[in-house]
């Protein structure tokens, strides 16, 4: 019958600063009680604007005996942790960048502007039921200047755009002149780290080795974290040189469009590490200028749009690879955290897709989809006929019951979605 005395929300504090701690087994619950407490779940949204060239994402059989495409590639170790699904659509949405506003809702219509109104978000319907289980109810990270989450009534939930503001709401706290003198500290190099250091060594005693082991990834994660941010602030104060000369038609000034989705990746596994939030969705860079990948001289969007012009599609292919590989880093980072003797990754959906099925042509049919994670059986190609396919909602209802909420029912859902069995 004995409990552990220590929460699992367990902070280091010091002036402005509260420092979450992962789940710790010196943390765990004891006896009976620890039989009681199941899994927490968590999900992971994440909208990628401009789509996926398909014809390098889905296999061409069916089922778990299929060969890995080049998109599929680079998640090669986790075959058996995540599935490729095809064929999904909302039904009633048309072809339109507007697409967008019903990513998570399946809202119909967007692309009639004039009457359009949304409906509540997959996430903010989710927060509804769990949200006050964490410090956060839920996440809205984007690289754009609008989100994915909208209210029960329709309307937006601010995003945020900035990981140093997200970092320093999950981790800054105390008077303001606390919090700004920490955040001077972090820019000057000093961690967050260095002031509740001494906490966490009369935390270390009491700690078993593996516990010691966690600790000390978790601490270097946020160190690693602090200084991308940190070296990210200084380029965004330093002016642009000036000089006389014409622009140049592919203009290399542009948005590092895989740089800030590493960072809202790396910042994504602190909070789901620390149970700061059990709900997270993010809108990746959909950008008209040249990606700072080797290899790629035109705009993003110009190569999304691409006409089927095959030099177009391979240099796509360049900055389409580079997103999967920062996938797989995310995946890699969830399946390596242990919880409850599970893996962080047995424990959260990672849903990828996007808005489009085919930027070339506006298209919102077939759309991309991977659901890694949530304790699934995976290791799949599902495979539905795009003319006569369940709605994506289908999926959204299996992904909030596999979250424990009671749902049947969730935007143009008609059930749950065929074949994705939990394991």
């Amino acid at each position: 019958m004995n409990t552990n005395p220590l929460s699992r929300r367990h902070f280091l504090r010091s002036a402005g600063v509260t420092l979450g701690l992962p789940f710790l087994e010196c943390f765990a619950p004891r006896g009976r009680a620890a039989a009681s407490v199941k899994p927490i779940r968590r999900m992971v949204c994440i909208c990628t604007p401009l789509g996926l060239h398909t014809p390098h994402l889905y296999p061409q059989q069916k089922g778990r005996d299929y060969a890995l495409t080049p998109y599929l590639e680079p998640l090669a170790e986790f075959k058996n942790d995540f599935s490729v699904i095809s064929g999904l659509s909302h039904p009633d949405v048309g072809s339109s960048h507007d697409s967008i506003y019903s990513f998570l809702t399946a809202a119909p219509h967007p692309e009639i502007r004039a009457g359009f109104r949304n409906s509540i978000s997959l996430d903010q319907f989710a927060a509804e039921k769990i949200g006050g289980q964490t410090r956060v109810p839920s996440l809205s990270l984007s690289a754009e200047g609008f989100g994915l989450s909208w209210t029960r009534s329709g309307a937006l939930v601010p995003p945020d755009l900035w990981p140093a503001s997200v970092f320093a709401r999950l981790f800054l706290e105390g008077r303001p002149d606390e919090v700004e003198a920490q955040t001077r500290r972090l820019r000057n190099g000093k961690s967050i780290l260095d002031t509740v250091s001494e906490q966490a060594k009369r935390m270390a005693p009491a700690m078993g080795a593996r516990d010691r082991e966690k600790v000390d990834e978790y601490f270097t994660s946020v160190r690693e974290l602090e200084q991308r941010m940190v070296t990210a602030q200084e380029w965004a104060l330093k002016p642009k040189p000036h000089v006389d000369a014409k622009p140049m038609q592919n203009n290399m000034n542009s948005a590092d469009l895989l740089g800030k989705t590493k960072l809202l990746f790396e910042l994504t596994h602190l909070a789901l590490q620390t149970d700061s939030t059990r709900l997270v969705n993010m809108l990746l860079l959909g950008t008209s200028s040249v990606p700072l990948v080797p290899g790629v001289t035109i705009g993003h969007h110009d190569l999304s749009h691409h006409g089927q012009d095959p030099a177009k599609i391979e240099q796509l292919k360049k900055v389409e690879l580079g997103k999967m590989k920062l996938v797989q880093e995310l995946l890699a980072k969830l399946k390596q955290t242990k919880e409850e003797g599970d893996t962080l990754l047995d424990r959260t959906m990672v849903f990828f897709s996007s808005n489009l099925g085919s930027a070339a042509s506006h298209s919102t049919k077939d759309l991309p989809v991977i659901l890694a994670g949530g304790g699934f059986k995976h290791g799949q190609h599902l495979a539905f006929d795009p003319k006569n396919c369940p709605p994506l909602s289908n999926l959204y209802v299996t992904m909030l019951q596999r979250m424990g909420i009671e749902a049947d029912k969730f935007g143009s859902s008609t059930g749950t979605l065929t074949g994705l069995e939990a394991a």
